[in-house]
């Protein structure tokens, strides 16, 4: 294994480019789109690093080699003498995930895996369901990438948020969407809606120029490479720094506010936000310059009757016009109805967004 090596980032599918942008913000310059993510060649720091400070990907993946296998007998026998040791701790339970194209001669992923899971047996390490440390094997025209995700839990899981409501938006969605918005830290951020308030936590926590990895533990550290020194070094570096816009959120569930406040401390940026027990329709514009307005309103697929939904957009758009002069607007529906029907300005949809098993679309307006 080399020291210099590919770095795939993760990315929700239809918001590459923002990640890209975020990689280039924190200093992996040389990176670039490729399908399902953002890619660029580094080393071990670069893969700590990644985990400890890029708010939009769902997880970081080393490629940490590759060979050419076109039948099952010659992946049993190179995965045999692939060089595990020089990264892998034998006393560290596994999980293999090996997925296979339509190009390739070998074409049967169950088949594979239990190649792979042989000869990883045969060198001294253990196979497990649940292990801390997951592998993946990718065969893709006869060649076999073997990379090691070296995040473990899904990067939106901060470690500091507990509290989640109904269909709650993932951390990194959110950063991604924020950005895709424009948001860069400078400006204040309300949500009419805010749920669980993961969209003014991470907008709060990217203006105090927090890591998203700061609380939290990932795999690499049970890699043969990983340094402790160092790594405690690098959580060390950055610089922190007191905000001087603020944020707010409301919700007229009075458990939803309790669940953004809550998590909000466990953040440390519950000084940072004001949360308030409001309908959308009684928001107010708050003193001081404009800035974005993040919405994640109900929407049929995750809440019922989409019909009763209208009104509430309507609603909604009606005191955006009135009441918020200047303000840009970031609204994350799964209808172009819905948006339709809040009588906003917005731009044209950008590229359908997975979430909670639908199909969804950030609009944006320009300043209203």
């Amino acid at each position: 294994m080399t020291d210099t090596f590919d770095i795939f980032m993760v990315a929700t599918p239809g918001l590459e480019q923002a990640l890209l942008h975020e990689a280039a913000e924190n200093g992996f310059s040389d990176a670039k789109t490729t399908q399902g993510g953002v890619v660029f060649a580094g080393g071990w720091p670069d893969v700590w690093r990644a985990n400890l400070t890029m708010r939009g990907a769902t997880r970081i993946l080393a490629r940490i080699g590759s060979f050419m296998a076109f039948h099952l007998a010659q992946l049993d026998k190179r995965a045999h003498k692939f060089p595990w040791a020089d990264l892998l701790h034998t006393d560290i339970p596994l999980r293999v995930d090996v997925s296979t194209s339509r190009k390739s001669k070998i074409y049967h992923a169950g088949a594979a895996t239990q190649r792979v899971e042989t000869a990883l047996r045969a060198n001294g390490y253990t196979i497990s369901p649940d292990a801390p440390v997951a592998l993946k094997v990718r065969i893709d025209d006869n060649r076999v990438t073997i990379s090691v995700d070296t995040s473990g839990e899904s990067l939106h899981k901060r470690g500091h948020k507990e509290a989640v409501g109904k269909a709650p938006i993932r951390e990194t969605l959110a950063a991604l969407m924020l950005r895709s918005c424009g948001y860069d830290g400078a400006e204040p951020v309300l949500d009419p809606m805010c749920g669980s308030g993961t969209f003014l936590i991470e907008a709060a926590e990217m203006a105090a120029g927090l890591h998203p990895g700061r609380t939290r533990n990932f795999a690499f550290e049970q890699l043969t490479t990983f340094d402790a020194v160092k790594w405690d070094n690098l959580r060390r570096v950055g610089e922190t720094h007191a905000p001087v816009q603020h944020f707010y959120g409301s919700d007229r569930d009075p458990g939803a506010v309790r669940m953004s406040k809550a998590n909000a401390d466990r953040a440390a940026v519950a000084d940072l936000i004001t949360f308030t027990n409001l309908s959308a329709a009684d928001v107010q514009r708050p003193d001081g310059p404009p800035g974005l307005i993040m919405c994640n309103p109900p929407y049929g697929g995750r809440i019922g009757n989409q019909k009763m939904l209208f009104g509430l957009y309507a609603s909604l758009g009606q005191t955006l016009q009135e009441r918020f002069k200047g303000w840009r607007v970031g609204l994350v529906t799964n209808d172009a109805n819905f948006a339709k029907a809040t009588g906003l300005p917005f731009k044209p949809k950008g590229p359908p967004i997975p979430h909670g098993g639908l199909k969804v679309w950030l609009f944006q307006t320009d300043a209203l």
